[in-house]
């Protein structure tokens, strides 16, 4: 079969020839008609991300949509080693397999599950959310962010606050349900005064999908001005700005600060497929919004590196 191959840690696919997997008790085979190239699928291919195994040649890709060999729409997770999605066909564990809901195109499926059951998973498991509650999404303009304050709402929160960096974006987040924008852009001093602003009225929930610089400013903040006793719980998703933060011992001790990471380990994978069902039931009548765009699975390899963060690259064999 065609596929996406992995020869190399740290070096981009090449698209060639692979042995087609076979099907076995447990194991079914998928026909696959889309995959999108994610932050996890990259981080495992080069082996830097902390679930990888490390095992070479591999085809990458942790999730897709395709088609049962009776016919049946799916998504699956989690493909067996080595068969990644990205090839024509792959392996993947009967238990990992959800229907596919009427009105739910395969491309959009396949570029959506992954970023929005990071914040589902986040907010219902990790932080359980209850309806009413303010959450805080700070990375609010990738791809991701922009899930994240759309299933906020969908689950009941009361006000979505977003920061970024990327303040042309504002307006569009603004549409998708945030009711209020931060710039991350300002001096540090005059951001610290912003988030204190917002911690004062009261935050229930941040999701972080950024760490560095802006996560330690919103922890002092959250420490300095949450209401007293008010137990603000902080979810660690991301680290695009950076792997390490500054904490100071303070923060913990004069505030109800909660401190928690949401990803694979953190939440058993039965609970992550739990929030993957709850995506994929509400996203058709929700309307979850993101911006895809389709390539060939052959042009694998002149797209691999491609990171716009407001967007996914699903590839169709």
């Amino acid at each position: 079969m065609k596929a996406a191959i992995v020869t190399q840690a740290g070096q981009a696919p090449v698209f060639g020839d692979f042995e087609t997997p076979v099907a076995s008790p447990g194991k079914q085979l998928i026909r696959v008609t889309a995959s999108a190239i994610s932050h996890v699928t990259r981080g495992r291919a080069s082996g830097k991300h902390y679930s990888a195994s490390g095992a070479l040649p591999l085809i990458p890709g942790v999730d897709g949509t395709g088609l049962t060999e009776d016919g049946q729409r799916v998504y699956f997770l989690m493909p067996e080693h080595p068969y990644g999605a990205m090839a024509e066909h792959c392996l993947v564990d009967a238990k990992r397999l959800l229907r596919l809901p009427d009105g739910l195109a395969d491309e959009t499926a396949a570029a959506m599950v992954i970023p929005a059951m990071s914040s589902w998973a986040a907010l219902a498991e990790r932080a359980q959310m209850r309806a009413g509650e303010t959450v805080w999404i700070n990375g609010a303009t990738g791809a991701s962010g922009r899930l994240a304050i759309q299933v906020a709402k969908h689950l009941g929160a009361k006000k979505v606050i977003a920061t970024a960096r990327n303040t042309g974006a504002f307006d569009d987040l603004r549409r998708l349900g945030a009711d209020v924008t931060i710039a991350l852009t300002q001096d540090r001093e005059t951001m610290a005064q912003a988030f204190q602003h917002e911690f004062a009225q009261g935050v229930d929930i941040v999701l972080d999908y950024l760490w560095g610089t802006s996560a330690e400013t919103l922890i002092v903040a959250a420490a300095k001005a949450s209401p007293d006793g008010l137990p603000v719980r902080f979810v660690q998703i991301g680290a695009i700005s950076g792997a390490d933060i500054a904490l100071p011992a303070a923060a913990l001790r004069s505030t109800a600060l909660q401190l928690m990471g949401s990803g694979i380990g953190s939440v058993p994978m039965p609970r992550l497929f739990k929030a993957i069902q709850g995506v994929l039931a509400a996203a058709p009548a929700a309307g979850f919004e993101i911006a895809t765009r389709v390539v060939p699975l052959a042009e694998v390899g002149r797209v691999w590196a491609d990171d716009d963060s407001a967007s996914r690259i699903v590839l169709r064999p």
